[in-house]
């Protein structure tokens, strides 16, 4: 429970942006697979790379299933995307991810370039796009990303808290 005035992952103190068709196609896809996760007992957060407006990659939390807490969606879709279209840099592709990114996630997307990440429900706890930190737009970086948080913010946070109280 989010205690002293904190709000729990997927609440906002932050307005939704207008959001263009293709950005509600996009987070439709990463929602897929934080259902996915959740019903194989991980934490809820789903990813999904597009280049082009075509999906390259798509990804869910594994951490529970490979006993490994750095196997956060974000992290799992861009190597994918990255093995599969021959490269180290996606600075022509947009990132779907459910919650916003970590620290890790955030420093992955930096170095992979990444053009452009939209996210869903903010995490006032983690999220280093803007709520704790921002390392994705960090000015003394040499890449920095374009945010757009609070897409189907709801929808995304609902999955978290249902998934957590579930768990208590």
């Amino acid at each position: 429970m989010p205690n002293r005035g904190e709000r729990a992952a997927g609440s906002s103190t932050k307005r939704s942006p207008p959001v263009a068709p293709p950005d509600i196609a996009g987070m439709a896809a990463a929602l897929e697979e934080a259902r996915r996760a959740a019903s194989t007992g991980e934490v809820p957060v789903g990813a999904a790379l597009f280049r082009g407006g075509t999906i390259v990659a798509r990804a869910h939390n594994e951490t529970v299933t490979r006993r490994d807490p750095t196997a956060h969606a974000e992290l799992l879709a861009v190597q994918r995307a990255l093995a599969l279209l021959h490269t180290d840099r996606l600075n022509d592709s947009t990132l779907y991810v459910t919650l916003e990114p970590c620290a890790q996630c955030a420093g992955a997307l930096v170095l992979a370039k990444v053009g452009r990440v939209v996210f869903g429900a903010y995490d006032p706890k983690a999220g280093m796009a803007g709520s704790l930190g921002d390392v994705l737009r960090h000015p003394g970086l040499n890449h920095r990303v374009e945010v757009i948080g609070g897409v189907e913010e709801e929808q995304c946070g609902r999955l978290l808290q249902d998934f957590f109280r579930d768990r208590r």
